[in-house]
């Protein structure tokens, strides 16, 4: 264990979001989610909601301020819907770590499915949200004195 970092956040996932460089991609995928197929690099997070781990990852990670949405979801396939209250608590959960960081973005199922494959990793959770998927673009960490 180490001090003020989350328990949730294994040492197999704290390496790789170390590893991470700018512009990498991260997924936080729902139970749903075919990461196994689309990606070789695939973190197992079963019994996590994306929402808890999003939380925990979030005091680590910078966001990269340098695009438009440094976080996306999976759009809703035409004649489906999303829970939007799925998007509302990520929104707030980005609030409350990123003010004022730009509305998240939706990317068409298949260019998420791509955009997942080409990602640093795919971290595989137990959430069961309709849409749930979650893909965050690694910023640069701004330099401290």
């Amino acid at each position: 264990m180490l001090k003020g970092i989350s328990p949730l956040l294994s040492p197999e996932l704290l390496a790789t979001l170390c590893k991470m460089g700018h512009g990498d991609h991260i997924v936080l995928a729902d139970a749903h989610f075919p990461g196994h197929s689309c990606n070789a690099n695939v973190i197992r997070a079963d019994g996590l909601k994306i929402c808890d781990l999003l939380r925990a990852i979030l005091p680590l990670f910078e966001l990269d301020t340098y695009i438009e949405a440094p976080a996306r979801m999976m759009a809703p396939v035409e004649g489906d819907s999303a829970d939007p209250k799925v998007k509302d608590r990520y929104s707030a959960i980005f609030q409350e770590f990123v003010p004022g960081m730009s509305p998240i973005g939706e990317l068409e199922r298949f260019d998420f499915y791509k955009t997942a494959g080409e990602a640093y990793c795919v971290v595989m959770t137990g959430d069961t949200s309709k849409y749930g998927n979650l893909l965050l673009t690694k910023g640069v960490t701004p330099l401290t004195v």
